[in-house]
């Protein structure tokens, strides 16, 4: 597809498209966050083989983050995938914290000093609502993503299957209206955090989620999320005097198709990194 056949608005305002066709070929810095407390330890057993299943994509630096109510850097950006593998073949139970929060936002940190020209990913495996977070609220994770330009696919877990099935994918579905202040959409962005951490987190980054019940699914799941990262485009735009804060982009495609599903990143944060 060429940079024609998109739309892309901010704040409701069409913007300029650029298509950025070299984007295909940049490095990826990737980081792995782990939940390993509270109920993880039910999960293990369908994360097996998760370092078989991301070999793939283990082409360039990456990054294993494993959390319970700390969060403890297993090891640095590296190129050398076998040391990762063997981590996530021996994942330990730990105590009962899942501080969702403090990854993602340490996640985010480290992934913001990556070198220009790379992309930044965080795959979360987490449940979906945080518990024991001391460092990091649902404002710091929000704009830290945003302002580091982080990619974020999640695949969450859930201690009720009932729930798992009822909120089986996340989509892009816009839930604000055309005139709607930030305070407003702060609001509504903090109340979708509240209820699942991961999911909203995608949906706002163009990354995806998928809620895994079962070894089959978890290896699907993570089947296509090595298919995905590399077969995306990168659009970009300038936006003219923006306001501080949170924005609300939406993409369109200029003549779709009943069988095409466009995921992209839903906001941006506009601000200083250190505030």
């Amino acid at each position: 597809m060429k940079e024609e056949d998109f739309i892309i608005e901010d704040e409701s305002i069409e913007q300029s498209v650029h298509l950025d066709e070299a984007a295909a070929a940049e490095p990826i810095s990737l980081l792995i966050a782990v939940q390993c407390g509270r109920r993880a330890k039910r999960e293990f057993g369908r994360m097996g083989g998760v370092a078989t299943m991301l070999d793939p994509v283990l082409t360039g630096q990456n990054n294993l983050l494993l959390f319970d109510s700390g969060v403890n850097l297993v090891r640095d950006f590296t190129t050398q995938a076998d040391g990762i593998e063997a981590d996530l073949k021996n994942l330990q139970s730990r105590d009962h914290g899942a501080a969702i929060l403090d990854a993602v936002a340490y996640g985010a940190r480290l992934l913001g000093k990556r070198p220009e020209g790379q992309q930044r990913v965080l795959l979360l495996i987490s449940e979906t609502r945080d518990h024991g977070s001391h460092f990091a609220r649902i404002d710091d994770a929000m704009r830290l993503v945003g302002t580091t330009n982080t990619l974020v696919f999640a695949l969450p877990f859930s201690p009720y299957v009932s729930h798992q099935l009822d909120t089986a994918r996340a989509s892009n579905r816009d839930e604000w209206g055309i005139n709607v202040d930030i305070i407003e959409k702060l609001a509504a962005a903090r109340q979708a955090m509240r209820k699942n951490i991961p999911k909203t987190l995608a949906s706002m980054t163009g990354g995806e989620y998928e809620l895994f019940v079962s070894r089959k699914g978890f290896e699907t799941d993570m089947t296509r999320f090595a298919n995905h990262l590399h077969s995306r485009y990168l659009l970009s735009f300038e936006p003219k005097d923006p306001h501080p804060g949170l924005h609300k982009i939406q993409v369109h495609l200029k003549h779709p198709t009943q069988d095409q599903i466009l995921l992209f990143r839903s906001s941006y944060w506009v601000g200083d990194i250190t505030q």
